[in-house]
């Protein structure tokens, strides 16, 4: 199929760019003195200029190729957000080797895996800390030779202050790779097993420039702070690129606690984040309504259904309307400050938004446009049109890439099936593994994506569950998880939630108490402070079950939770319960916790109208303690 004639951002007959080199080329030339990445120092951002990082590409470029860096080589990365973490990257794109991130929060295991499957040739760090590990590791890895340091002295030969200053008195000539070149090695979160290194190609990611200029409102008058991690494909490659592309300036955030603070300083009209930002800031707004006087309230809540009933095109009633102008006028406003005051609207990647999450945000004037993507496909298959938003979609098709629906998979119901995904931004495979690759690909080129999905008759794509987390009760119904775990986590009391069932009478789940939240409930009520007492108190109790209740509610009757345990603990990557993209780690989970799921499902489900709680501790203490040293 002809895709890059459907691509819609032309030049001269061809796609404006067919490679990373031009990105920063054609950046570099449009938009040389404006502001690009701005690095957060005492209190305020520093900026480079697109023309100042070019510079430093260049002279960095010529200090990798010192190193014997060339043509076909692997270049690791282990750092947060940060502007060396870029110039690296498009050093390497210039010299023609492929970029692989890493996460500073991974294990040493995991670098070692990672360094010897890429053969990485050169490791950049972020600090001496990590680089005396890495060191640590060369003796098993026989094709690494050189550590570089972002923050080493200029004594050190190999450092990155070192190579840049060769590479000032040394120029070294960009080599324009070809589409077909690799440009990076970005390796998967490994839900299931050891991480897949997806090789794209500077084809595919310069497709999803192409595509998302032709579809995505951003300029030069832009501004974004990257708070999610560059090592992630769509930070790294939809968020960066995009920038890159388009003139717009971007904070850099390498640690995601000071978002709150970075907000207010960079006042960004854009946001890229994850579902789970979206939905803790729901959560945060709903509990601090609870605590405002009745009026507000009633203030904040009516605007809700208001605004719901104007989604629908229905009319509200006066009153209705009243609370949404008084809301627009006294709350919205104060709640939009939180994120800057200037944001037009944000970007929810990387999983499903719940819908109730994107309406709640439109309320607050805050557009969300809900795409969809995978590692494998550089980040980018889906985007929501210039003006034609359509909420609960993950949007349309990008310009340059198909969508098709297999619905022979055995848990596809009615018009759902598996997306498949074609385009030119389909990965060339899984590095060193063939079988794997074969697996993913169809016979004529398309991706299997392993989610389920339906297409309304606008091609607006509705992602409706994951084809290898669904499972069935023992009645042979399937129930799909994450709507489930979705809803939970729409209460301002729920952190976390996982639900297991798989071929059980019935549905239990992990819930994760909002501590803070718990407590602020419990203020007036002579209820312990102690965690352990806090969630174990039958008050506390009853409140969940409350909450789980209303989330039954919305559900068929075989996918209640009939039971549920409740828990302290954070489930965390340092815990081995998320990757590090904070997917759940759904069989580690499952393994963790087998004590709490065998002390529920002796109870009989008829026996009681609504669920029960349980507190871990008291429930299954093995099972917390396994957590913390998994």
């Amino acid at each position: 199929m002809p895709l890059v004639a459907q691509n819609g951002v032309l030049q001269n007959g061809r796609p404006k760019f067919t490679n990373l080199v031009e990105v920063l080329q054609s950046a570099a030339r449009e938009y040389a003195e404006r502001p690009f990445l701005g690095v957060p120092r005492d209190g305020s951002f520093t900026w480079t200029t697109f023309r100042e990082f070019a510079v430093l590409v260049d002279q960095f470029r010529a200090g990798l190729a010192s190193l014997g860096v060339g043509a076909g080589d692997a270049v690791a990365v282990i750092a947060n957000n940060r502007l060396e973490w870029a110039v690296g990257s498009h050093a390497c794109y210039g010299l023609g080797a492929s970029y692989v991130p890493m996460y500073e929060a991974q294990l040493d295991k995991e670098w070692e895996y990672i360094l010897a499957d890429s053969d990485s040739v050169v490791c950049l760090v972020a600090n001496d800390s990590i680089a005396r590990r890495v060191n640590a590791l060369r003796a098993r890895l026989p094709r690494l030779a050189h550590v570089v340091n972002f923050e080493g002295p200029a004594s050190e030969a190999s450092s990155y202050g070192t190579l840049l200053a060769f590479g000032k008195a040394n120029p070294q000539p960009v080599q324009v790779p070809a589409a077909d070149d690799v440009a990076s090695l970005i390796y998967t979160s490994g839900t299931t097993g050891a991480p897949k290194g997806v090789v794209l190609t500077h084809g595919n990611l310069a497709a999803n420039v192409n595509s998302l200029l032709a579809i995505v409102d951003l300029s030069a008058d832009d501004r974004g702070l990257a708070f999610l991690p560059w090592a992630h494909v769509f930070g790294g490659c939809v968020e960066l690129n995009l920038a890159l592309a388009t003139g717009s300036a971007t904070g850099i955030c390498g640690d995601a606690t000071k978002l709150g603070e970075y907000l207010g300083v960079v006042k960004p009209t854009i946001l890229f984040a994850v579902p789970r930002v979206w939905t803790k800031i729901h959560a945060g707004v709903q509990a601090l309504m609870q605590s405002k006087p009745a009026a507000i309230q009633w203030m904040f809540n009516t605007s809700l259904v208001a605004k719901a009933k104007q989604r629908k095109g229905d009319r509200p009633t006066f009153g209705e309307l009243a609370a949404l102008k008084l809301a627009e006028k006294i709350i919205f406003p104060k709640i939009r400050a939180k994120f800057g005051g200037q944001l037009r609207f944000a970007v929810s990647g990387a999983a499903a938004l719940p819908r109730a999450v994107a309406e709640f945000m439109d309320t607050l004037g805050i557009e969300v446009h809900e795409g969809y993507g995978l590692t494998e496909t550089g980040g980018t298959a889906t985007a929501q049109p210039k003006d034609r938003v359509r909420l609960g979609s993950v949007g349309v098709a990008v310009p340059g890439v198909r969508l098709a629906l297999d619905k022979t998979v055995a848990s596809a119901q009615g018009d759902e099936g598996e997306v498949i995904i074609y385009g030119d931004n389909i990965m060339r495979g899984y590095h060193k593994r063939g079988n794997e690759t074969s697996e993913a690909l169809t016979p004529d080129g398309g991706l299997r994506t392993g989610d389920l999905g339906r297409i309304d008759a606008d091609g607006y794509l509705f992602i409706t569950g994951r084809a290898k987390e669904l499972y069935k009760l023992e009645n042979g119904k399937y129930v799909s998880p994450v709507p489930l775990e979705q809803e939970l986590e729409l209460s301002p009391y729920i952190s976390q939630a996982v639900v297991f069932g798989d071929n059980k009478p019935h549905n239990v789940a992990l819930i994760v108490a909002d501590l803070l939240a718990v407590r602020g409930w419990a203020k007036g009520q002579e209820l312990p402070d102690d965690p352990d007492q806090l969630l174990a108190h039958p008050k506390v109790l009853a409140l969940f079950e409350a909450e789980v209740e209303q989330c039954n509610k919305r559900f068929k009757g075989f996918e209640r939770i009939a039971d549920f345990v409740l828990d302290s603990e954070e489930l965390t990557a340092a815990n081995g319960m998320l990757t590090q993209t904070m997917k759940l780690k759904r069989r580690a989970i499952s393994t963790n916790y087998a004590h709490a799921w065998a002390a529920l499902y002796p109870r009989v489900e008829s026996e009681r109208p609504a669920p029960r709680a349980s507190y871990i501790r008291e429930l299954a203490p093995s099972a917390a303690n396994d957590q913390r040293t998994a």
